[in-house]
């Protein structure tokens, strides 16, 4: 069994396919929610409980454009999407899913999962268990990088968040020592970099006294009503497998702010000022493991170049975004209060995370929702 780009062990697979085959659903694609909404325009939440019913908005009532609706559901249908949810102010406008997937599906997050360590970390802050500006090394200890011990003790946590660690990202997923090596000093160079990402599942483990999963399914999945599972695809790296209403119950917290309608969740307001915007000067476009649109220039993974203009010159410029490997999407408009996700195959560049793909979903979507 082959996940995109990466063999996976018979054993690894086997039991993967256990946990999707449980994923599998009765219920009927033809039926985007459970309830009628009622007639108010504040921002809303489901129950905290997986499968509990989720108000619905009449898309005609919002002002969108059925006749672009048809031209979104050819194009993701064309484009190898498995499930699309649009919320408006936190109720499901829109929510559609093509082939067999459906409502109770499992997929793959691939690198938008990303946005759910960042968010992990900032709830470990918050509990004083571990600090930014703390050398990785105090949690990970001494040699978790083959880099001379002095530019080791540069890389901070802060750094792993940023992607400046300045280790050499050509061993792109690798968390040995003897792959994690040192190219620059930690905070003069941006490189898209899953190895010293994902050892911040261990810091935060180290910080913690508990695996990440434990900590990650008490203090934030099961608050809000997720369901899912982290899957490590390769050995190294661990992916976050759920359904799609999970992916949306995400992106609502974060367009809470952290809250979960009364439930404050993440209420570390500089943590979440820091992840959602710049989070250093090299690319202005990325924040915590959080995509930006809006600003001035961007990078993209495996590139040094500086590119001029907006990430995502179709959308809106408030965007945020966590952007995985085959076109998983995970965006959130806070000026529109939309959240929108897309679970699928790659719709055609097999780009770790931005891709044209973006903008061209995007001009389908402005001109449904009528941006």
């Amino acid at each position: 069994m082959y996940w995109p780009g990466k063999k996976i062990s018979i054993a690894a697979a086997a039991t993967l396919l256990v946990l999707l085959a449980a994923g599998v659903s009765c219920t009927s694609d033809t039926e985007p929610a459970d309830t009628t909404p009622p007639a108010e325009t504040g921002r809303y939440f489901p129950d905290p409980v997986s499968f509990a019913e989720w108000e619905t908005t009449d898309p005609s009532d919002l002002g969108w454009d059925s006749a672009a609706e048809s031209d979104l559901d050819t194009f993701l249908a064309s484009s190898g999407t498995r499930a699309l949810i649009i919320l408006k102010s936190g109720r499901i406008a829109k929510e559609t899913y093509f082939g067999t997937f459906t409502r109770d599906s499992l997929w793959y997050w691939a690198s938008a999962g990303k946005t759910l360590t960042a968010f992990s970390v900032g709830l470990a802050v918050q509990e004083g268990f571990i600090d930014t500006g703390d050398a990785t090394s105090d949690y990970l200890g001494a040699g978790w990088t083959s880099a001379p011990a002095e530019k080791e003790a540069l890389i901070t946590v802060g750094d792993q968040l940023r992607m400046t660690t300045g280790l050499n990202d050509l061993a792109f997923d690798c968390v040995s020592p003897g792959c994690l090596q040192y190219l620059a000093d930690a905070g003069e160079r941006w490189a898209y970099h899953n190895g010293p990402y994902t050892l911040l599942q261990s810091v935060v483990a180290a910080g913690t006294s508990e695996s990440f999963t434990a900590f990650f399914n008490s203090r934030l999945r099961n608050r809000i009503g997720m369901d899912g599972l982290w899957f490590s695809t390769n050995g190294s790296n661990n992916v976050y497998f759920s359904t799609a209403r999970s992916m949306a119950r995400f992106g609502l917290l974060v367009l809470g702010r952290g809250s979960w309608g009364d439930t404050e969740i993440l209420e570390d307001g500089d943590f979440l000022e820091d992840m959602l915007t710049p989070s250093q000067s090299l690319n202005a476009s990325y924040g915590y493991l959080w995509w930006l649109n809006g600003k001035s220039s961007y990078m993209l993974p495996a590139s040094q170049v500086v590119f001029p203009g907006e990430l995502m010159p179709q959308a809106p410029s408030d965007l945020l975004a966590g952007l995985g490997k085959n076109d998983q999407k995970l965006y959130i408009v806070p000026s529109q209060e939309l959240v929108i996700i897309r679970m699928g195959d790659d719709a055609g560049e097999s780009l770790a995370g931005p891709s044209s793909f973006d903008n061209t979903l995007w001009q389908h979507l402005s001109a449904y929702m009528n941006l």
